[in-house]
């Protein structure tokens, strides 16, 4: 459920028109509905209710400082993947204990950086970054507190590009080098094994992977138990997915009573990382139709938004349902939606049914509040949109939109 409907015939966030906000702000724009956003993470966090838990949001999802404290406020920790976003977690007001860092790319700085914070856990990824971290709290006196990333080599089912969790991937150790991981963690003078961590993919809409999973971390507790390496925490990741099309996922209560089923009696604190279930329909993106165009075969609707804005279409193929911000009555013709940048690959959307679109005339995409402004670049020196936070009827300007004095701030 989101808080963006139409009323009589025009698209609001909450109780504000977004025509006004496109009008006032300009275009392209992302707004983000704040109760929404509330009412995800808590529908989230209540499933697992019957679980000792920490519910982590996943930073790269939607990283902006407003809602990154939001969702503080709410009780949320972070899963972070970079310096960057561990700096924007604690300025967000993050408790450091509540951070989990993962991530299978962290430099001694950003390592040296997370243990003065005093985080919760490294989630090591790698035999080097084991010794790499090491080597860091060794020079700076202090105790590093970790979990090993378990790759269980389990098919998420989803699009290659965000599996995550079987053994051609990049991410995490198999089952046997994860054994000797923590046996060398036992060893070395800095380091505390505390959890385990698994993270098999995103935008999973079934639980039986994720089960699949936990079964093959399960038998690993118990061989870590045979060699008197005693933990605490079962990182279990994120990636439940979210209705973009005609997907349907399951409800994270339905996770949350299996997982409660399966952890009976295992003394073990759980730590969840969503992110787009929690963002994702909790943000539209508004662009405007600067031309229409058409040739024999094709209908294009030319708008100001383009893959640096949201690349998830052309990265992905991934479909991002699209509507008239003012519903009209005229008959439907089929459109691909794209952008001004200098690709083929820029596209919003490809052979898709619309109303007639006039030139001048505005369009949502829904679904676009997780790897939306996150993953915008100033590809063709294209100022990157703002975003908007709507809570009720207030509206806060959560990012100013940049200016062509921003592209070139840092350059000599």
């Amino acid at each position: 459920m989101h808080h963006f409907e139409y009323r009589n015939g025009k698209l609001f966030a909450e109780e504000v028109n977004v025509s006004e906000l496109a009008k006032q702000y300009g275009t392209p724009a992302y707004i983000y509905s704040a109760a929404t956003f509330r009412r995800h993470f808590q529908a989230f966090d209540s499933a697992f209710s019957d679980l000792d838990h920490l519910t982590c949001f996943s930073v790269k999802a939607n990283s902006n400082l407003s809602v990154l404290k939001m969702l503080a406020e709410q009780g949320a920790g972070m899963d972070v993947v970079s310096g960057g976003e561990l700096f924007r977690a604690l300025k967000a007001g993050v408790a450091a204990d509540k951070i989990v860092y993962s991530g299978v790319g962290k430099r001694a700085a950003e390592i040296k950086q997370a243990l003065e914070a005093g985080i919760l856990m490294f989630n090591v990824e790698s035999i080097a970054e084991l010794h790499k971290i090491n080597d860091v709290a060794e020079e700076m006196g202090k105790i590093a507190k970790i979990s090993i990333r378990i790759n269980p080599d389990v098919d998420p089912q989803t699009h290659p590009y965000i599996s995550t969790g079987m053994k051609k991937n990049k991410f995490g150790l198999d089952i046997e080098h994860s054994l000797e991981a923590y046996k060398l963690a036992a060893k070395l003078s800095h380091i505390e094994p505390i959890g385990m961590d698994c993270h098999i993919g995103s935008q999973l809409t079934s639980i039986s992977p994720f089960l699949e999973a936990l079964e093959k971390l399960l038998k690993f507790y118990e061989r870590l138990k045979e060699i008197n390496i005693s933990i605490q925490y079962l990182d279990l990741g994120g990636g439940l997915g979210i209705s973009y099309e005609e997907e349907e996922p399951p409800h994270p209560s339905e996770f949350g009573k299996a997982l409660a089923e399966k952890l009976a009696g295992v003394p073990l604190k759980v730590i969840l990382e969503p992110g787009r279930v929690i963002a994702g329909n909790a943000g539209i993106m508004v662009t405007e139709v600067i031309y229409t165009k058409s040739n024999p075969t094709k209908n294009f609707l030319i708008v100001d938004a383009g893959m640096n804005d949201l690349i998830r279409p052309s990265l992905y193929g991934s479909y991002h349902r699209i509507g008239e911000v003012e519903k009209n009555e005229r008959e439907t013709k089929e459109y691909d939606i794209v952008g001004p940048i200098c690709e083929s690959g820029d596209f919003l959307a490809r052979e898709r049914d619309l109303p007639e679109v006039h030139d001048g005339e505005l369009l949502a995409v829904f679904s676009a509040g997780a790897y939306g402004f996150t993953m915008a670049s100033n590809y063709n020196s294209r100022p990157r949109a703002c975003e908007l936070i709507v809570d009720g009827e207030t509206i806060l300007v959560a990012r100013k939109r940049e200016s062509y004095e921003d592209l070139v701030a840092n350059e000599l």
